[in-house]
């Protein structure tokens, strides 16, 4: 469903309902574009992971990559934590977190909680590799918004801000 199929409100007990705006053509206008702009976003991303996955390791797929981003973030992270949090199968992260470990990137050891578990870590491979990732996007990122002023840059965060949240 694409942002102008979503209903008008949220539910009986949201505070979230759409009034008509005076100047509803110029706003359809406008989420129309915003619409293509994230689509456009999305196509970006997909495409930037899966070059960013090649630039770690020329196998690397790009769903492992975001488990090891994530893990690298994170700190350590367990199978069932990933399960959860990414919504896949733990026989996929298993697969997953084996070649992460054959190519060097992740490592294993057993919780000191409950040896049962399994915490995963980036090897420091894997974090010096993410950290230069980081910067080169940090530094497109920057070159991308030098035209804009802070206040702009703050807006789309807003924007952001809130389409995260529906």
């Amino acid at each position: 469903m694409s942002m102008s199929d979503a209903p008008a409100s949220l539910g009986a007990d949201s505070a979230l309902v759409a009034e008509p705006a005076a100047d509803a053509p110029d706003v359809e206008t406008a989420i129309g574009d915003l619409q293509t702009h994230l689509n456009l976003i999305f196509a970006r991303t997909r495409a930037l992971w899966k070059e960013s996955a090649a630039r770690i390791a020329p196998d690397l797929q790009v769903g492992s990559y975001k488990l090891l981003t994530f893990i690298d973030r994170a700190g350590t992270a367990s199978a069932h934590e990933l399960a959860e949090r990414f919504e896949i199968d733990k026989s996929v992260i298993s697969r997953q977190v084996r070649m992460l470990e054959e190519l060097g990137l992740l490592e294993s050891r057993p919780d000191e909680r409950d040896g049962r578990l399994r915490v995963l870590s980036a090897t420091p491979v894997a974090q010096e590799a993410l950290t230069a990732l980081r910067r080169d996007h940090s530094l497109r990122l920057h070159a991308v918004m030098a035209e804009l002023s802070p206040d702009e840059i703050r807006a789309a965060s807003k924007v952001f801000r809130l389409l995260s949240e529906v």
